[in-house]
């Protein structure tokens, strides 16, 4: 096996996988160094085989040694592992499960939606388009009674929280999408989630951490050609 990182703490993932960028987010938030390991989905290496044996995928967070797995249980374990602030997600346990829920309605949902684009063409990725917008219409709608008056993707102070994190993985990339792929976020459809994400892309963390447009661009016109061929 390959010699493993000597770092305390070890993020595997990739440069073009959004989800990735969740991890990193969130230890830059905290202030918490890490050693980022890139890895190549086409040849995994055996560490991240080792370290994530049933998905075989990345994130993958090692913890002195110890490997925590899938994006929103790590960003738990980043909050509740290193306990100072900023705190990435509410105290109050309603407000959590809240949170919870929208987070896991944006990647069961909204996430594939984005997907299923991606992989599709004529009235196909039109169909899929327009379900897409009803998805995010459910969001804007959902988020708005259960936060009203404030937006739950900053705390009180500025920083990105919890939701924010996780609503910036392929949303706040939209203009590359849209390049290369189709117009998958409406100023006319979808107007309130838009201006959330753009919110969100001025954060400087968040700027940090995207994907470079060009490059991502190309990636995905690449795949475009790819799987439509």
């Amino acid at each position: 096996m390959e010699q493993k990182p000597n770092s305390e703490v070890v993020v595997f993932g990739t440069w073009a996988n959004s989800i990735s960028g969740r991890v990193e987010l969130a230890l830059k938030l905290k202030g918490i160094p890490y050693e980022y390991v890139e890895e190549d989905l086409a040849n995994k290496s055996e560490l991240l085989l080792h370290y994530n044996p049933v998905h075989k995928k990345v994130p993958v967070l090692v913890h002195k040694g110890r490997p925590i797995l899938e994006s929103l249980v790590i960003l738990e374990y980043i909050d509740e592992n290193w306990t100072f602030p900023p705190k990435i997600l509410p105290q109050e346990p309603f407000e959590r499960a809240k949170i919870r829920f929208w987070a896991n309605f944006y990647d069961q949902k909204i996430i594939p939606a984005i997907y299923t684009i991606g992989g599709s063409k004529g009235q196909e990725r039109e169909k899929a388009i327009e379900e897409l917008s009803e998805l995010l219409g459910v969001f804007e709608e959902g988020i708005q009674k259960d936060f009203p008056g404030k937006s739950p993707f900053f705390d009180d102070d500025g920083n990105v929280s919890f939701l924010g994190i996780v609503v910036n993985s392929y949303a706040c990339s939209y203009p590359a999408f849209h390049e290369a792929v189709a117009m998958i976020i409406s100023s006319e459809k979808n107007p309130t989630f838009l201006s959330w994400v753009n919110s969100l892309r001025e954060c400087p963390l968040i700027k940090e951490t995207l994907p470079d447009h060009d490059r991502l661009v190309d990636r995905l016109k690449a795949f475009q050609a790819r799987i439509l061929s």
